[in-house]
């Protein structure tokens, strides 16, 4: 088993950042790429890898080779016939390591209903963590087929005596996988540590309250109030007239 860390686990197929591809000659001269744009798989590493697998559903639908005719013509019956067969499938038997991260992954591909076995190289390109705490694997490959095998037989012959598009298909695997990560229990935060705690301990025994004296009713009677002895007022006496230290006949000389 490689020595990759965190190769062992279940990894899902990342479709933005992969590309299942392929390329042809076209009319003997140059040569055609295309991709699928539209793939989904998942693999599961065991320790073991006898025990591992994968799984790879292709979309043929989403054939794309950047032109609208073409892509047409491959979509029809000609070629994917993708009202019939919606799908091309790869499955594995069996996974290899045949040195350090090179794998060798063989297995079941069915296009158009029709199933052969293949073997696809694979080389591990690196394990990492993206900034959203994503756990990658990058894995990079090719494969020649030949299209006939799958019942794609349709051509033109040219004036030359060849054909206009090659038998020989050449497959190109870029994947990048992210490993499926088992969400944690949430742990409790202390607060709710202490409260837990606190609830463990029984309840402090209530106290008997002291009793109260109850409030008097209006309806007990109360003593008479002390008698209020009257404040005697002074008898006013009629003023009298103060007699003058002189007389007034000595007051004007007269005797």
């Amino acid at each position: 088993m490689t020595e990759a860390p965190g190769i062992t686990g279940h990894w899902d197929i990342d479709p933005t950042h992969s590309r299942l591809g392929f390329s042809t000659r076209h009319a003997m001269v140059s040569r055609v790429r295309g991709a699928f744009n539209t793939v989904s798989g998942s693999a599961d590493i065991a320790e073991d890898l006898s025990q591992s697998t994968a799984t790879v559903v292709i979309e043929t639908a989403s054939v794309d080779t950047r032109s609208e005719d073409r892509d047409n013509h491959l979509r029809s019956a000609d070629f994917f016939d993708v009202e019939t067969y919606p799908e091309m499938r790869f499955v594995s038997s069996a996974i290899d390591e045949v040195d350090e991260g090179s794998f060798i992954v063989t297995g079941e591909l069915t296009i158009r209903d029709m199933t052969k076995t293949v073997s696809v190289p694979l080389e591990l390109i690196g394990i990492d963590t993206d900034p959203f705490g994503n756990l990658r694997a990058g894995l990079e490959g090719s494969r020649r087929i030949d299209r006939k095998d799958w019942g794609v037989t349709w051509n033109t012959k040219l004036d030359s005596g060849g054909v206009l598009v090659s038998d020989k298909i050449s497959l190109e695997f870029e994947l990048s996988l992210i490993k499926k990560v088992d969400e944690e229990a949430p742990t409790d935060s202390p607060e709710a540590a202490d409260q837990e705690e606190t609830s463990t301990f029984p309840p402090a025994p209530a106290t008997e309250a002291a009793p109260t004296a109850a409030p008097e009713t209006a309806d007990e009677e109360l003593p008479p109030p002390p008698p209020v002895k009257p404040v005697d007022k002074p008898v006013e006496q009629p003023s009298q007239a103060q007699p003058s230290e002189k007389p007034l006949g000595k007051l004007f000389g007269l005797r």
